[in-house]
């Protein structure tokens, strides 16, 4: 502290004999170095891929037996295909000793869209949907909340445009958030803005549509669309602002301007989807139940929700629990400028152990309650198997590689992200508890897995499952605590927990 130095200074002559002393010893301190690093000459000292390694390479490789017998299978084979473990395809069963007891149907099918979210969300609520009615099969319309959700989108991104107007173009914020600026990805915080604000309807209601099912035409129009609405609206920010309109002015006009091109989205969105019902008004639904008797029920969308799918646990008083190592646990996270509903309830994590995460899975799958989760399903998992494994496919062996990145180095260097959202519907516990597999609902149809329902064993839980959404009633009291204390951890826009599945 202060000015005084904190030992005695030497003298010169004593620093100068030791900077002598101390280059004595440099080289062989550099050498220790090198040698415990393995360093070696590289063969092309410009860094290019030279003909004398490539000859080198193909020499060792083409004297090893194994790496023949690769060539000649996989130069004609889906490398995925011909490298499945049979020992996992044997081992991992669809059999679960522990499940919910109601069962739901049909399985679901998202199709050509990126709407897993919104079907794991509605594939939830429609549990308590069918148990009160009794009925035999039903879904709630994935394509009425996809509706509200792309609009609020549109609007969400150009209110950031008009907020962010004094950044450049290419400032990474700039670049990231008109990159996939409306994408059909989503998070539980922003299904609980669209129930919450929207309400529900039955499928029947507000049925699928040929762009709901196949959603890259319409979103490459709105993207195209919304960009150029970006240009205008951050130009007007800057004309007003140089002509020394007020701030309050500023975003009054810049607003009344982009009502009128959000006129535009809205006319668009409306001829390819259809118009939705609006929250507040009435619609007449008519069903048949599980004894194929008639019944029929009038009410608004809110009122919907809240009368069947908002009980025992509502959307709003659940929260997402997740898994990033590379972050402390016990902590609250959100991710900067992420969301759907201008002015909504933000996206919230609170970050903790994965073996929280499964108790408390087994916890509600005991409860009965359908969970909620998200994960990296293109990781270690095969599609028409229905199967995630992390000993699946045996490319260590075959190549004689090591894959050993973690968890946390997989999210840091970009390998991998939430890209997925299911329902967990069962799980299988040992003789000690432990859980060995789950049982896990997808919105792919019926054909992959088996008849729709994949396997998850607990060794990918660890390493691919992100997020898991618990009522907090079900959940650990100090985690919930943890939830509503605030105080979030605030994670940049481009950050792979932002990652919509």
């Amino acid at each position: 502290m202060g000015s005084s130095p904190s030992k005695p200074v030497k003298p010169s002559s004593v620093l100068q004999q030791q900077h002598v002393e101390n280059e004595k010893h440099a080289p062989a301190e550099i050498a220790t170095a090198f040698s415990a690093l393995s360093v070696s000459t590289p063969n092309s000292v410009d860094g290019s891929v030279s003909l004398q390694n490539v000859s080198s390479w193909e020499s060792d490789i083409s004297h090893d037996p194994k790496a023949r017998l690769a060539r000649t299978v996989l130069s004609h084979s889906d490398i995925r295909d011909a490298l499945v473990s049979r020992k996992a395809t044997v081992a991992t069963t669809h059999i679960f000793n522990n499940e919910i007891d109601f069962k739901t149907g049909p399985i679901t099918n998202q199709k050509s869209s990126g709407r897993c979210w919104l079907f794991a969300t509605t594939n939830v609520l429609r549990y308590e949907v069918m148990k009160k009615l009794k009925l035999k099969d039903f879904q709630l319309s994935q394509s009425y909340l996809f509706f509200w959700d792309k609009l609020n989108k549109s609007n969400y991104y150009l209110e950031l445009m008009i907020e962010n107007a004094d950044l450049s173009v290419d400032d990474r914020v700039i670049s990231h958030l008109s990159g996939d600026l409306i994408s059909d990805g989503g998070q539980w915080d922003m299904a609980v803005n669209l129930l919450e604000t929207y309400g529900v309807v039955p499928q029947s209601v507000y049925p699928e549509s040929f762009h709901s099912s196949l959603s890259s035409p319409l979103n490459a129009l709105l993207k195209t669309k919304l960009r150029e609405d970006a240009l205008i609206l951050r130009k007007l920010v800057v004309d007003m602002k140089a002509a020394g309109a007020s701030a309050q002015a500023t975003v009054s006009a810049t607003r009344a301007e982009k009502e009128k091109l959000m006129k535009e989205i809205y006319t668009i969105m409306t001829a390819a989807l259809g118009v939705p019902p609006l929250p507040d008004a009435t619609f007449t639904w008519e069903y048949y139940d599980e004894n194929d008797k008639a019944g029929t029920w009038s009410g608004t969308p809110l009122e919907y929700y809240k009368t069947f799918a908002a009980k025992p646990y509502s959307a709003k008083d659940s929260f997402s629990l997740i898994n990033d190592p590379r972050n402390s646990y016990s902590q609250l996270i959100t991710i900067e400028k992420l969301g759907n509903i201008w002015g909504g309830r933000p996206v919230l994590y609170v970050n903790t152990e994965i073996e929280i995460m499964k108790a408390t899975v087994i916890k509600m799958v005991k409860a009965g309650v359908p969970v909620f989760f998200g994960c990296d399903v293109g990781k270690s998992s095969e599609r028409n198997l229905g199967l995630m494994d992390t000993t699946l496919f045996q490319y260590e062996d075959t190549f004689d590689i090591t894959l050993g990145l973690t968890k946390a180095q997989r999210l840091e260097i970009g390998e991998s992200a939430m890209t997925h959202a299911m329902v967990i519907s069962g799980v299988h516990l040992d003789a000690n508890g432990k859980p060995v597999r789950y049982k896990v609902e997808n919105s792919w149809g019926e054909v992959p897995g088996n008849k729709g329902y994949f396997v998850m064993t607990d060794e990918w839980f660890n390493e691919f499952v992100y997020q898991v959404v618990v009522p907090k009633r079900l959940a650990p009291k100090d985690l919930v605590t943890v939830f509503e204390g605030g105080n979030a951890k605030v994670l940049p826009p481009w950050d792979p927990m932002g990652t919509l599945a």
